[in-house]
């Protein structure tokens, strides 16, 4: 029985292994195109970022293709009755079924890994990758005109050379959105983007600054940064390890809940001298104004540890559904057995995981027990499944 336990886990091994591979190519293509569009990469750039594009595709991929990897081999296993030659040995089905769950298992631990540190690591990698490249499209703009604008984003940088990566006797005026301007003149500057945290760090020589409200300074060193976009956030949680997401939970609800406390002071002291006028005010019904905000994104970062959890468990249960679902088919065309799998876990799993997926990161829902429930489903359909191929 090893034997055929062997041999079963080897053709899973070498069809999800060459499925993989052509499915993964086939979106590389599909994530270069996007970031390519997105950043305005050329050719250069695309074959660096190529590598750190892959992983990120991973978790996407490895599911479905684990699916069709159980119908290929299962399928041909009952099409060629070799299941019933089983059966007839007085061996139990789930003896077949083993290697699968083995190998599911296996696909837990390494999509959990994927996600958790491989993807950041790859995330961070191809921002720097991109970051280079932008460098290199703003400098040689700013050489070719010496002037650039954004009146979106509320700056204006004029040189008079640019040599390299230091630009000479630049001029940055900076206006954000409802302030004054601020002015920067040094006699050189160097520039660098900073993508992960959605910021550009000025190094200035021989600086003078003059800013609203303040006599102009003079330095012979100063660095400055200023943020990429108006509504720039931190690093978004997907790109982080779920450590670090906990971390800035911690510190989120940390925030939050100093707030209320602030509040609740408010209140007791507003009712200690019977200011009335001062309990209907907007300062006392509110904690904070960004802690709405700041419950919004706890939610979000709540639900991407719990959803990283669920997703990559979702290989065992893929495997769950499709190998005994195979088995009853009994007909050694994978590809209709595949469809005939796959298409409600289509219709129904992935839309209940994007259900689940909002109701988490809006907190109608608390995401422990939210974002299993598309597990649990495949579960139960697995289970009823399995019951008639032991059964029969």
């Amino acid at each position: 029985m090893k034997i055929l336990q062997r041999y079963i886990l080897g053709e899973l091994l070498k069809v999800f292994v060459l499925l993989l591979s052509v499915l993964t190519v086939m979106l590389v293509f599909v994530g270069v195109f996007r970031e390519a569009q997105q950043n305005g990469l050329g050719g250069a750039q695309i074959v660096q970022i190529l590598p750190f594009i892959i992983p990120s595709l991973m978790p996407y991929t490895i599911p479905a293709t684990l699916l069709l990897s159980v119908c290929v081999v299962y399928g041909r296993l009952a099409g060629d009755q070799e299941v019933i030659a089983t059966k007839s040995a007085g061996i139990n089905p789930l003896s077949l079924l083993m290697p699968a769950f083995l190998f599911g298992a296996c696909l837990v631990v390494g999509s959990m890994a994927l996600t958790d540190r491989v993807i950041p690591w790859a995330v961070t990698q191809m921002q720097q990758k991109i970051s280079d490249a932008l460098e290199d499209i703003f400098l040689d703009r700013l050489k070719s005109t010496h002037l650039i604008t954004d009146p979106a984003q509320g700056y204006t940088i004029s040189v008079k050379d640019v040599q390299g990566k230091t630009l000479i006797n630049p001029i940055f005026q900076y206006s954000p959105r409802g302030r004054s301007t601020t002015t920067l003149q040094a006699q050189e500057a160097m520039i660098k983007f900073d993508l992960q945290r959605q910021v550009v760090v000025l190094n200035l020589v021989n600086c003078q600054i003059d800013a609203p409200g303040e006599t102009t300074l003079f330095v012979a060193k100063e660095s400055r940064e200023f943020p990429l976009s108006q509504n720039a956030d931190d690093t978004k949680p997907r790109h982080l390890e779920i450590a670090a997401i906990r971390r800035r939970l911690e510190r989120m609800e940390r925030m939050i809940r100093q707030n209320e406390l602030k509040r609740d002071i408010r209140v007791a002291f507003a009712l200690g001298i019977g200011d009335f006028d001062a309990l209907a005010s907007d300062r006392i019904r509110a904690a904070d104004p960004n802690n709405f905000h700041r419950q919004r994104a706890a939610n979000k970062m709540n639900a991407e540890i719990h959803s990283r959890y669920a997703m990559s468990a979702s290989c065992l249960f893929f495997v769950f559904l499709g190998a005994p679902f195979s088995i009853t088919q009994g007909k050694s065309q994978f590809l209709t057995t595949f469809f005939l799998c796959f298409v409600p876990i289509l219709l129904l799993y992935y839309p209940v995981v994007l259900l689940a997926m909002t109701l988490s990161k809006s907190g109608d829902v608390d995401p422990a027990w939210a974002m299993w429930i598309p597990n649990l489903i495949l579960f139960l359909v697995g289970a009823v499944i399995l019951r008639r191929v032991v059964k029969y």
